[in-house]
């Protein structure tokens, strides 16, 4: 492919609009794909945290 401007570029052939929004969605994807499990993760460690202490004041 071939592109005299950014502009042509950006525009995909008319096409840009999908393009650019697939690639958005999946950036999207694949960030909530990292986030989610570290944010479970985090709140695994906190409910664990909290089961222990209430276990040593029992």
């Amino acid at each position: 492919m071939n592109f005299s401007s950014f502009a042509e570029f950006v525009a995909m052939g008319n096409h840009g609009v999908y393009v650019w929004s697939s690639y958005g969605i999946s950036l999207a994807v694949l960030a909530l794909n990292v986030a989610l499990p570290l944010l479970a993760r985090r709140r695994h460690l906190q409910d664990e945290a909290r089961r222990l202490r209430r276990e040593e004041m029992k």
